[in-house]
Parts: C-alpha cells; structure tokens; sequence
C-alpha cells in the first residue's frame, strides 16, 4: 500500500510564502532515499502540471512560472519532501499533490489546497 499525504497548504496573501510538506508510507517508498520525488499542481479548470523534482542526489528542475521563488527538498530520514513557496502570486492558487517522477497514476494523494490573494 501506498500512500502520499500532503500537508501545509493555505490561504496567504500576494507576496506571502508556505511551505508544504508531503510524507510517503508504504512498501514501494521503502527506498524512498534513490526515488525521484516531484510537486504537481492542478489549478481551476487546468490539467496537473509539474511543479519542481528533486533527484536522490538533491539535483533538482523547476518549471518555469516557479523558478526562483520555490524551493523543494527532501528529508529522506523521515521519507519526506517539502516545497518551500515564497513570493507567492495570485496565480499559485491550485491543488498542490506531490508524487514520484514521473509520477505513477495510483500514488495521488488527496493534495492540500493553496489560495493567494491579491
């Protein structure tokens, strides 16, 4: 069994940070520390875009619209990755859901919503 369970989301206000974490359980994360882990986002009406990935060896890729204002890590002591969001703009607003990379269909977790303000 699997299983994603994605925490920290909110609402914040234009310029405001979060940071989310996501913690994985299950027997397919029992080598969490060599699996690829990605954030994903699916805003209002849009399909779930990748966010940013972070390799076992703490190389990371960020899509262009987050690049410079989000951070991701990993803590693979506690099989956890975070997303540090700061700067955050109207148009973060989504359901962020973390997952590996390329993520696996039966691994979505319910996700934690996120709504900037302006």
């Amino acid at each position: 069994q699997v299983q994603l369970v994605e925490s920290g989301g909110g609402l914040v206000q234009a310029g405001g940070s979060l940071r989310l974490s996501c913690a994985a359980s299950g027997s397919s994360f029992s080598r969490f520390s060599i699996t690829v882990m990605g954030w994903y986002r699916q805003a209002p009406g849009k399909l779930r875009a990748l966010v940013a990935f972070i390799s076992s060896g703490g190389s990371t890729y960020y899509s262009d619209p987050v690049k410079g204002r989000f951070t991701i890590s990993r803590d693979n002591a506690k099989n956890t990755v975070y997303l540090q969001m700061n700067n955050l703009k109207p148009e973060d607003t989504a359901v962020y859901y973390c997952n590996t990379y390329p993520f696996r269909a039966n691994y979505w977790g319910q996700g934690t919503q996120v709504t900037v303000s302006s």
